[in-house]
Parts: structure tokens; C-alpha cells; sequence
């Protein structure tokens, strides 16, 4: 086997705390713990519940597990989605409900299939999952692939012995139809989800899809009966469709026997299904897909490798850049093939993606993504165009599954269209997306003849004066997409455009209120809402008027001209000082959440690069530890983490279309990163080299920087400089 070093120090428990025993209004990091392949389409995880903003299934904070399902969302918040086709391994008899499904209450029983476990008897690593069920005794191991699979269930000796399939079970809801078929010991199906009956959001997401599968058990069952509403079908039915089909299997089991479920999915069809096991699952070797799975992260890590003493350091990197490689997940099938946005079943020779969390991952997981993997941007940025012209709307905010959820504000497929381009990412119809882009920005009623659905709105205020009445944050996002238009359009020669959006996005000086020196929501008459104070929340998204104050991450010197360069630093200063950057929420700087992001960089922006360091290390080793509560609010879909790789690294970039990169003084004095030469200049070399003269973390200040021996007398790097490779040095200092 290769040897493994990278790989090994990932660590799925960091982050698993939901949305119990919390102390504030925002849970934990919402991680799961199961079995993932990068950005592969299964997410094999252990459910600890239905229920609540529990939106991965899995809750550390809980003792019981429900069952195993295929696919998850990782570090969600809003009520998550997914976790179908979950599987339960028992001994004798059970009530038939899980017993931890509170979207589906008890007709008869009250305790249900679950059991008790504990995180004693539990291992999380890349790609393998195991964990002891006490109530049966019963070892269970997961790994997957890409596209499937496999469970292994360990009993002891019984003439009792069970599985239970649970078709039904949906993430915030349930599933509206299940069609199960079973063939021997192959049972294939389909599980349809439909918002009327929950999901993401609690159905307000919008989120429908079918989820086919084809699996395989290793061993021979001496009795199989469907069940509905917890009552059991007729003896011998081998098909059913219902709204709440289960199915039981029983086995007569030696000591430490083994049965094995072998399993594929497809988004497409049930031939996408069958395929996708034949190809990447055709058999129940589980060492050999758990080494391959094993394997497959080290090669994904080794993308940005880095050197140090420290292990904390090295695992939480290693976590988080394991994060960062989760999503957008595939939703091809291993023959190209997949469901439209309009039902129809396509072909593309570029990866098809899903889960695009875009308020959150524009600010630092695209970024970073475009250094490591421009392959996935690529492939994201033509995925979004592909979905805003099947609806002709304006590219999805946050996407599943084809569906734009709506969650959050702004217009930040835009802006991740917008940077590719800019960055030299640019193997898509970029006429197609400026012209959905254009569309979207000015809030047009018709695109190509047809009816448009923009993001956008379309009335006066925003289109004239460009705000958004009661709502200070969607002013502040779109506009910074209106910088993103600006800089886009220059590229592109469309002079008249450029000058157009540019102007625009200047306007955010017009939303700062001098008797509060603060920016402030307006009115439909541009009346200033009355706040109290800079900590209100009024017109805020998930931020306060302070924090929102300072997201203009396009224009930091107008913003120290708007404020006072003084007090604008003087405002930061106290902003990061006055919090717990390790809280679950903060009304000061809030690293759980998104707008206070990359907010340490500034003090690089406004001449005080040490500031930057200061404060870059401080969230660094406060915001993020190990263990299961080791996030300080949710993942968010790579976000959180890819924040602290990036500054790991040395860097951040700002903001989104400016592709300048904000230096900090790295964590780590040696890092790797591997180019692609298919989209990176790499005119030195295809790798870059970051390295540090001293120990960064004895000697956290920088002296000097050089790129490939030439001094760099300023407080960025370009993405150019960077993709060009060659090696990048950090003179340090105390």
C-alpha cells in the first residue's frame, strides 16, 4: 500500500457538535463524522437523529444512532437536507420506527430501532467509519468510492439477527415516494423527495430530487418483509411503492460474522445506479475500498502539503483542507451522465457539480479552490451557467440538486463566475454568462425572449439609487457583484459597462449615516431606519450594523475615508479585541460567521501588515481546535475551513474579482502547493514552494518577502504571481 502521511492526520469528529447543549443562538460546527471520497457523490454517515438544526443527522452530542444512510450535507445549517436510503443493522425484535425521527412521530412504540454507543467504541478517519452498537453487539464499518458504498455489519452469533432498510427518510422531512424492488439478494430502487414534505429549509428550499439506488447483500436472507406505518405487508412481496416503506431482513449469524451491503446511487436513473456499483464497487473486498478511498484523499491533500512540529497544527490544516475537498460534490454518473434542471438526462464532458453553498464559499473556499483545484471551479462556474440558462434566472445564490434554495442574499454565483474569468479560468461560454450575469445585475424582465427571474430587485431604490429598501446587508452584496460586473466587463472591452457598474458600486459611501458613523439601512424614501446603536441588527443578515459597517471589501481605503482612517482602525481593533474568538457567536468580530470574514486582512490594506499577522494568528489558534466541538460555529460547506488553509498559507484574498492576495505571517514554515498547468501561468514552475527563513510560530512577524529572489515591497502577492510558481519566501521576525 502507499504510505500514508497526509492523510492520516484527518480527523472527521472536529466540528460534529449540532444543534444541542449549545450556549447560544448557533450550534456547532455541524460536521459529520462518516466515510467520504473527495468530492464524491456518497456521503456515508451515521445518523444520530432526525430532528431540529441537526442538519447533518449525526450529533456528537447525542448516544444513540438511528441508522447509516448514503448522502449528506456537511456543516449546514437550516434544517439540512439529504441522509436517504439509511440502513440499521439489529438483533430480535424492535418497534418499527427508528425512535429518533421526530418528523415522523411514533403510532405504537416509543423507543424504537436505535442504539446506544459510545465515542469510546468510535473511529472516524478518510474514508472509513466504525463504531460499536451496544444494544446489539454489533460492529459497523463504512467506506465508499465516489459513487458508491459499503457497509459491513459484524454480529454475533443469533438466529435473530436483522436489517432494516428505511426508505423513507429524509433529512428535515421525509421522502414523498419510495419504488422498492427486491431481487434476490440485489434490492434496487427509488426514493423521490419532494419540498412539499420537508427538506432543506423545512421544504421552503424548494429542493426536490429522486435518489436511485442498486445494492447488493453478501449473504443470503431466510426471511424479507416489507413494512408501512409500522405495520408489516403480507409475507413473500418482493416490490412495493409507498410513502413509508421499510423492509426487514433476517439471518441466522455465527460469532464475528460479517454481512456486507455493497451499494450504488445515482441523482439520473437506476441504470446510472447499477453502473455506477459495477464500475467503483463490483465486489464486497471492503480493505480494498477502504485502502482505495485511504489512497484517494492522500493524493487529494498532496495538492497543498506542508511541514511542521506542531500536531495540532497539522491535523486541524489537514481537516480543514479534507473540508474544502467535500464540495461541490459530483452529480455525474461514472458515464458522464446526469439529470437536467428540467428532468431531462444529459451528457457533459465537464463534471456536472451540486451543493453550492455560495454566500458562504465565495469569500474563501472558491478562492482557495482556484489555486488548488481550478478544475472544480471550471467545472462549478459551468454547472451554475448551465442551471441559469435551463431557468434563464440569474446564476443560483445556493444551489442543491439543480434547485437555487434562495438561502441567504446576494448574487455570489456571479461573483465565483466573475473571478474564474478573471483569474484565467476561463473554458466556459463566457458570452452565455456575462449576458445571465448582465441580466441579473440590471434586474431585466426578459433575457433571449423570455421571461427573467433575477436575484436582483427591480424596483426604484436598487435600480436607481442602488439600495435595497430595510435591508442593509443585500445593498452591500450586491453591490460588491456590481464591482465584480465592473471589473468583469473592463476585461471584456465593454468600456460603457464597466463605468456603469463601477459607478454603482461607489454608492455604498451613500448608505453610511454620520449622526450614528455607522452605515445604516434606509427606506423606500432614503430615510435612514432609526438605530439605536452599531450593535442592532436591523436590515442585517446574520451580522450586526458594526460588523456589516465593514464589509466593503472592493474599497477598503474609501471605507477609511468614509469613517476616518483612524477610527477605522481604531473600529477593527476593537471589534477583534472585544471578542471570544472562539464563541459559538459574537456581536463583535464573529468568526462563526461569514461577513466578518477575512476582516484581519484589512490592517494590510490600511499599512499595518502586522496587525494582520497579530489578529490572523489569533483566530487561528483561538477559532479553531480539536475535537468534536473544534469549529466555533457551522463549517459551512468548506468556508470555515478553507478560511484557516488559506492563512495557513500565508494569505487571503479579500475580494471576490480582485485577485490580489493579503499576506499574514504562515502557520507552517514549509508548504508545497501543486499547479495545473491547464489553467495557471506556471511560467517558473508548477509547483510553488512558500517557505519561512525562521519557526513562524516563535517568530510571528514579517521582516521581508521575496518571490523567487526578487523583494516584494508590498503587503499582497497577485494570483498571477502566485499560479507562476517558483518559490515564495517569508523573512520573519519577532
Amino acid at each position: 500500500m502507499k504510505q500514508i502521511q497526509k492523510a492520516n492526520y484527518i480527523d472527521p469528529i472536529i466540528g460534529t457538535v449540532g444543534d444541542e447543549k449549545k450556549t447560544s443562538i448557533h450550534g456547532g460546527g455541524k460536521t459529520h463524522p462518516g466515510a467520504c471520497y473527495p468530492f464524491g457523490m456518497v456521503q456515508l454517515s451515521p445518523d444520530t437523529t432526525t430532528s431540529r438544526d441537526n442538519g447533518t443527522g449525526y450529533n456528537y452530542c447525542q448516544n444513540t444512532i438511528e441508522g447509516f444512510s448514503f448522502n449528506h450535507m456537511s456543516g449546514i445549517g437550516w434544517y439540512g437536507d439529504l441522509g436517504n436510503l439509511q440502513i440499521m443493522p439489529i438483533i430480535g425484535e424492535t418497534e418499527l420506527r427508528s425512535g429518533s425521527n421526530r418528523y415522523i412521530p411514533f403510532q405504537k412504540g416509543k423507543d424504537g430501532w436505535k442504539s446506544f454507543f459510545d465515542h469510546e467504541h468510535e473511529t472516524a478517519k478518510a474514508g472509513y467509519y466504525a463504531v460499536l452498537l451496544e444494544r446489539y453487539g454489533i460492529f459497523c464499518e463504512a467506506t465508499v468510492s465516489c459513487h458508491a458504498g459499503q457497509l459491513r455489519f459484524t454480529y454475533p452469533k443469533s438466529g435473530e439477527s436483522g436489517i432494516i432498510f428505511n426508505f423513507s427518510r429524509r433529512i428535515a422531512g421525509r421522502s414523498h415516494l419510495q419504488k422498492i424492488e427486491l431481487d434476490g439478494r440485489y434490492i434496487h430502487g427509488s426514493i423521490t423527495c419532494d419540498h412539499h414534505f420537508g427538506g432543506f429549509g423545512r421544504g421552503e428550499g424548494h429542493i426536490d430530487y429522486i435518489l436511485f439506488f442498486s445494492l447488493e447483500i453478501s449473504k443470503p436472507y431466510k426471511e424479507a418483509r416489507f413494512f408501512e406505518n409500522e405495520e408489516f405487508h403480507e409475507e413473500g412481496l418482493t416490490a412495493l411503492c409507498g410513502s413509508d416503506v421499510h423492509l426487514l431482513m433476517r439471518f441466522d449469524t455465527e460469532e464475528n460474522e460479517p454481512i456486507l451491503i455493497r451499494c450504488g446511487i445515482s441523482y439520473t436513473d437506476l441504470d446510472g445506479a447499477k453502473r455506477n456499483l459495477a464500475e467503483e464497487c463490483p465486489t464486497f473486498d471492503f480493505e480494498k475500498m477502504a485502502e482505495n478511498a485511504l489512497i484517494a484523499w492522500e493524493d487529494a491533500l498532496d495538492v497543498a502539503s506542508v511541514q511542521g512540529n506542531d500536531q495540532t497544527d497539522l491535523t486541524l490544516y489537514y481537516t480543514c483542507l479534507y473540508h474544502t475537498m467535500l464540495d461541490p460534490r459530483t452529480a455525474v454518473d461514472v458515464d458522464g451522465r446526469y439529470r437536467g434542471p428540467n428532468g431531462d438526462i444529459r451528457y457533459t464532458p465537464y463534471t456536472h457539480r451540486t451543493m453550492f453553498s455560495g454566500w458562504d464559499v465565495y469569500r474563501s473556499e472558491f478562492p482557495l479552490l482556484t489555486l488548488l483545484s481550478p478544475k472544480t471551479v471550471s467545472d462549478e462556474v459551468k454547472s451554475l451557467l448551465c442551471l441559469a440558462l435551463s431557468k434563464n434566472t440569474s446564476f443560483p445564490r445556493w444551489e442543491l440538486m439543480g434547485i437555487d434554495s434562495g438561502c441567504m442574499v446576494g448574487d455570489s454565483g456571479t461573483l465565483v463566475m466573475a473571478d474564474a474569468y478573471l483569474k484565467g479560468i476561463r473554458d466556459f461560454d463566457i458570452e452565455k454568462a456575462y449576458e445571465m450575469a448582465l441580466a441579473s445585475c440590471t434586474a431585466a424582465d426578459t433575457l433571449y425572449g423570455k421571461p427573467f427571474q433575477s436575484l436582483h430587485p427591480s424596483d426604484d431604490p436598487y435600480q436607481k439609487k442602488a439600495y435595497v429598501p430595510n435591508d442593509l446587508s443585500s445593498t452591500l452584496e450586491f453591490l460588491l457583484a456590481d464591482y465584480a460586473m465592473a471589473r468583469l466587463a473592463k476585461a471584456l472591452g465593454k468600456e460603457e459597462d464597466a463605468a456603469y457598474f463601477l459607478e454603482r458600486a461607489k454608492k455604498y459611501a451613500e448608505n453610511y449615516q454620520p449622526a450614528l458613523g455607522f452605515m445604516a439601512p434606509r427606506d423606500e424614501n432614503g430615510v435612514f431606519l432609526p438605530i439605536p446603536n452599531e450593535y442592532d441588527t436591523t436590515g442585517c443578515v446574520e451580522s450586526n450594523i458594526y460588523q456589516q459597517s465593514m464589509f466593503v471589501p472592493y474599497d477598503v481605503e474609501g471605507l477609511a475615508a468614509l469613517f476616518g482612517k483612524e477610527r477605522l482602525i481604531s473600529l477593527l481593533e476593537n471589534m477583534l479585541e472585544k471578542a471570544d474568538l472562539g464563541a459559538l457567536w459574537n456581536e463583535n468580530y464573529n468568526h462563526s460567521n461569514e461577513p466578518c470574514h477575512n476582516l484581519t486582512h484589512y490592517f494590510d490594506m490600511l499599512g499595518l501588515p502586522e496587525r494582520t499577522s497579530y489578529w490572523t494568528r489569533r483566530v487561528q489558534k483561538e477559532a479553531y481546535r480539536l475535537g468534536a466541538f473544534g469549529f466555533c460555529g457551522n463549517e459551512d460547506v468548506g468556508q470555515l475551513s478553507a478560511w484557516y488553509v488559506l492563512s495557513a498559507l500565508g494569505f487571503a484574498q479579500v475580494c471576490m474579482s480582485d485577485a490580489r492576495y493579503y499576506i499574514n505571517t504562515p502557520l507552517f514554515s514549509y508548504a508545497k502547493l501543486k499547479l495545473d498547468k491547464r489553467y495557471h501561468v506556471c511560467g517558473v514552475s508548477e509547483e510553488l514552494i512558500i517557505e519561512c527563513d525562521k519557526d513562524p510560530l516563535a517568530f510571528p512577524y514579517i521582516d521581508k518577502l521575496c518571490l523567487n529572489g526578487q523583494e516584494i515591497s508590498r503587503t499582497y502577492i497577485t494570483y498571477e504571481e502566485l499560479t507562476n510558481g517558483g518559490c515564495l519566501r517569508f523573512i520573519l521576525r519577532k
